[in-house]
């Protein structure tokens, strides 16, 4: 792991996965969302979190309708091991100010420390950006690039120029995919805050606020899911939270400099991200059986051409 604040690996390989979701059974009346876990697992105590299905549907139904401060409030006391996921999007950053907030206002409660997957082909303005809420926020980021590389020199020498034209699913997973797997595992993560809105579309129309990763074992908790837009884009406004310089150029949603681009005025909010192409998601946020094990696969081919070469 390369990290702006570097933490420390989980210890000790026979402790249960950190927020993964298990077939256990609370009563016999009531078993848990099923998770991903692995088959030689050597315990099969419980995990940090688990939920019956109607008590998540509960939850989810008393969320809907409270403000995110007070989503974040419940989720700060309700969830150990919580972290906030962000490339530093909008959304996210109106989250960071947030959760700033309720820190100030109880200083004995857990931070949040953030969890920023550097594909290395981020664009400068986004890395300006996370120094300038490091020095606004004194919160911790936890960075994760693609295994075993540094740079984008490094990135292309194994992998060569342009993989994200070549091979787009292959780069996502080695770029995103696999860098956000070991950052769970690395940091023992239970539950994570997403930026994720309906209002972006795609297949984020129907998320709730609390959603069961079954199968990468952790909880994802989306604040803000029922906000417009324009409704953080008032929030960053008023309590001047520090943006990304590219909004005032026409973009609404950033990643890659290499994917992304301005959006025209009555686009969608995610349209500028993979124009042209039938894709909307990285894979961070996709189911992981129909996805990882091609990647897996495929990153293990490549990896044998280049040693080969």
């Amino acid at each position: 792991m390369d990290s702006l604040s570097r933490s420390q690996s989980s210890s000790g390989s026979s402790s249960p996965r950190a927020g993964s979701v298990s077939d256990t059974k609370i009563d016999d009346n009531a078993s848990v969302d099923s998770g991903f876990s692995p088959e030689n697992s050597s315990t099969h105590s419980l995990p940090l979190v688990s939920f019956t299905k109607g008590h998540l549907k509960h939850l989810n139904k008393t969320l809907e309708s409270l403000h995110p401060m007070d989503i974040l409030r419940f989720c700060k006391v309700l969830f150990p091991n919580l972290y906030q996921t962000t490339a530093f999007g909008l959304t996210g950053l109106a989250t960071i100010d947030m959760l700033a907030k309720i820190k100030a206002q109880s200083p004995n409660s857990a931070n949040t420390d953030l969890i920023f997957l550097d594909t290395l082909y981020h664009f400068q303005e986004t890395y300006e950006l996370v120094e300038r809420v490091k020095e606004r926020y004194n919160v911790r980021v936890h960075v994760f690039k693609p295994a075993e590389v540094g740079t984008v020199a490094q990135f292309e020498d194994m992998y060569g120029e342009k993989l994200f034209d070549i091979s787009a699913d292959l780069y996502d997973w080695v770029a995103k995919v696999e860098p956000q797997q070991r950052s769970y595992s690395e940091l023992g993560v239970a539950a994570v805050l997403t930026g994720r809105r309906r209002s972006q579309g795609g297949q984020r129309g129907d998320i709730p606020v609390i959603e069961i990763d079954e199968e990468r074992g952790i909880v994802k908790i989306n604040p803000l899911v029922n906000w417009s837009f324009k409704q953080v884009k008032s929030y960053v406004d008023e309590h001047q939270v520090p943006y990304n310089a590219l909004l005032d150029r026409g973009y609404k949603s950033v990643g890659d400099w290499h994917s992304t681009s301005p959006v025209a005025e009555g686009e969608d909010e995610r349209a500028g991200r993979w124009k042209g192409q039938d894709k909307t998601e990285c894979g961070i946020h996709n189911k992981k059986s129909r996805y990882a094990q091609f990647l897996e696969n495929a990153a293990r081919e490549e990896a044998q051409k280049v040693s080969a070469a």
